[in-house]
């Protein structure tokens, strides 16, 4: 499994998970993928909900994390097993 890395939003609602894709085909391009998970109840009882999946070059998803920093989130630890 490949290394994830992870944020977290300024009110503990949102979490993002980026892992790269390592099934990926392209001979061109690197991709990962960027889970969004909400989270219901309180923050590491239980997993948050994924709620959305989708898939952007590399240098794209670099450019969603610096973004995602620049509006208050934070880094996290791993909230999903897998």
């Amino acid at each position: 499994m490949a290394q994830s890395f992870w944020l977290i939003n300024s009110n503990r609602s949102e979490v993002r998970r980026f892992i790269k894709n390592t099934e990926n085909k392209d001979r061109f391009f690197e991709y990962m993928f960027v889970d969004s998970g909400k989270i219901i109840g309180v923050f590491g009882k239980e997993p948050p909900v994924l709620t959305t999946r989708k898939e952007l070059k590399v240098d794209k998803a670099r450019e969603e994390w610096k973004m995602l920093l620049a509006q208050g989130w934070r880094r996290t630890k791993p909230v999903w097993d897998n």
